[in-house]
């Protein structure tokens, strides 16, 4: 009868943590959730069109349609953020082929980093994240171009060996990935988000569930890593989590 009580209490006290997690994830979704928008198209597409300058962003390409933009949070984070209204992951417009592929240009992006630094960062050390709807606070689709956890880093150098263009699950950090290696002209040639919904099943009618992150791997091609929402498990499908705006990899 103990152990029943004891279980029934487990479970009650699950509940609550998954419906206040829920709740926090509304509550902080629905904050100020248009900020990154108007930043761009009130300002730095305006200023450049205007007057031939991107501020507040580091960069305006209306040709390829993406602006660069210095987050406020750590000292070398960047995003990559369409000029074009696309909500996040679950856009049907990111699985269109004519769409720009904002990865590869995330990746190009990476210099901005080293600029803001004054010194070179290997690329071992960056990595580009983009979070689930329920991962993300801004309702503009934004890709994070910042530091790698070293940890992950750690973990990507001992798995580089196993790693093929077949997809393997993973753990990572704290959550389980699906992760396969791309050379760099499947990255340039296909978007990641379509190479996600082609090849995972199921995954094109559930975009908006999934996290995608990118990194090196020691021997030059690059880790696509992909985690998927479970929110008993308190996961998000937040790719960032692998990234480390602090890039304490750096100092190390």
């Amino acid at each position: 009868m103990q152990k029943r009580v004891r279980l029934l209490i487990a479970v009650v006290i699950s509940v609550i943590v998954i419906a206040a997690s829920l709740i926090f994830m509304v509550s902080e979704h629905n904050n100020n959730s248009d900020a990154l928008w108007k930043i761009v198209s009130q300002k730095c597409v305006p200023n450049q069109q205007q007057n031939n300058d991107p501020a507040p962003c580091r960069q305006v390409d209306l040709r390829d349609g993406y602006v660069v933009l210095k987050d406020r949070v750590g000292p070398l984070q960047f995003l990559l953020i369409p000029v074009d209204k696309i909500t996040g992951i679950e856009s049907p417009t990111l699985l269109n082929p004519s769409t720009p592929n904002f990865f590869a240009a995330a990746w190009r992006a990476r210099h901005y980093m080293k600029e803001k630094r004054g010194q070179t960062i290997d690329d071992s050390m960056v990595a580009l994240a983009i979070n689930s709807l329920r991962g993300r606070t801004q309702n503009q689709m934004h890709i994070h171009i910042s530091c790698l956890k070293p940890d992950i880093r750690q973990r990507l150098n001992s798995l580089d060996a196993s790693l093929t263009s077949q997809w393997q699950s993973e753990q990572l950090g704290d959550h389980q990935y699906q992760v396969r290696a791309l050379t760099r002209d499947e990255l340039i040639n296909t978007s990641p988000f379509i190479r996600v919904a082609n090849e995972l099943p199921g995954a094109r009618e559930e975009m908006y569930k999934y996290g995608i992150a990118i990194a090196s791997l020691p021997d030059g091609r690059k880790a696509l890593m992909v985690i998927k929402r479970n929110l008993l498990l308190l996961n998000r499908g937040s790719a960032e989590e692998l990234q480390d705006h602090n890039c304490s990899i750096l100092k190390s």
